[in-house]
């Protein structure tokens, strides 16, 4: 079995931040209509602006190995990151699943989410391994983080 697929099946079944835990300044819902997939996620941070760290990432999730896999990647690649590192995280994430196979991603922005490389290939499977990616935006938004300049990289 190829490494990316043994990363994509422990991710799975070894979910990192799996469980809803107290202490979150939001907490967002998301389902992908397409095939049922839903994911509730809090994030909590530390301090204000660009430079809070996301201290916690938590959620409960039911759908496909590549929606739960991809959640567990993104709680384990951006718990401790600023605001700006994770927003860079995303940005590189996205770009490698919607590059429809044409971006590989750079392992050293985002870790383990090159295992899902592959998806970009299944434009259905996209907004499965988006989800969790989508929720944290919104989560972010609603604890009060300015995500469309965070993205871009700019400071507030």
């Amino acid at each position: 079995m190829d490494l990316y697929q043994e990363l994509i099946l422990d991710h799975s079944k070894r979910q990192v931040g799996h469980g809803l835990r107290e202490g979150h300044q939001a907490e967002v819902n998301h389902v992908n209509p397409t095939c049922g997939d839903e994911v509730t996620l809090r994030v909590h941070l530390d301090g204000t602006g660009p430079g809070a760290t996301i201290t916690d990432i938590s959620y409960e999730a039911m759908g496909c190995s590549i929606s739960m896999a991809s959640t567990s990647i993104l709680a384990d690649e951006l718990t401790g990151e600023t605001i700006t590192d994770a927003m860079e995280i995303h940005a590189a994430m996205r770009q490698m699943l919607t590059s429809r196979g044409q971006d590989s991603g750079d392992e050293e922005v985002i870790g383990d989410g090159v295992a899902l490389a592959g998806v970009a290939q299944y434009p259905a499977r996209v907004k499965c391994a988006l989800l969790g990616w989508l929720a944290l935006t919104d989560a972010l938004v609603q604890a009060g983080v300015d995500v469309a300049t965070e993205s871009q990289g700019e400071s507030a």
